[in-house]
């Protein structure tokens, strides 16, 4: 897995795309997230690669939500992207808006952590902390089983997403919350660096 574009690349052709503060802060959020699972799961030496596809795997919906995962291809292609790549980011789509099925472990931990990382979004908000620091699986199984919070999450594709990685859903939303703590600090710190440019234009 060889990756034929840099970071600093791919979060051009993210913001070129997505202008809604929410939808940058999901794609790092979700890099930071597969970053952590990379490494966690034996794939440390693709990390970057892993981390990459979590950032520009909505690149296209923004702009074109009714060809989520149709138009990605195409703005990939705008920096390189190999085939590979865009295979992966396309099959996080699996089901719904894509028939690129999720084949390697890291797919199928993007189609997975996709969904769930935005319900953890929505419970942090909730929170007084509002951070993901002090948020336990007893918390967010709650959260899950309550079909109005957060409606727009499938909780059809996380369990479909924990059942292809051969996982306990207690097991998933354990991992992911890791893997949010690890890199909230990071994201945040993004965040209002973005913010401060965007002032300064």
């Amino acid at each position: 897995m060889e990756l034929t574009f840099t970071r600093a690349q791919a979060l051009e052709l993210l913001k070129k795309y997505n202008k809604e503060p929410f939808h940058l802060l999901h794609g790092l959020t979700v890099e930071g997230v597969m970053r952590w699972f990379a490494k966690t799961l034996g794939y440390g030496d693709q990390a970057d690669y892993w981390g990459l596809a979590g950032l520009l795997h909505d690149v296209d919906f923004e702009m074109y939500p009714e060809q989520h995962c149709q138009k990605a291809p195409e703005l990939l292609k705008e920096i390189g992207a190999s085939d590979d790549f865009i295979h992966t980011v396309c099959s996080h789509g699996y089901g719904l808006c894509s028939d690129e099925v999720p084949t390697h472990q890291m797919e199928k931990v993007l189609f997975a952590v996709d969904e769930l990382t935005g319900l953890v979004g929505a419970a942090i908000k909730m929170r007084p902390s509002k951070s993901v620091m002090d948020l336990e699986v007893s918390s967010l199984k709650k959260k899950f089983k309550d079909k109005r919070f957060a409606a727009g999450c499938s909780r059809d594709v996380i369990r479909q997403g924990a059942q292809m990685l051969g996982w306990e859903l207690d097991e998933l939303f354990a991992k992911t919350i890791e893997a949010m703590r690890s890199c909230e600090a990071a994201v945040n710190e993004e965040m209002k660096a973005e913010e401060v440019h965007a002032d300064t234009e």
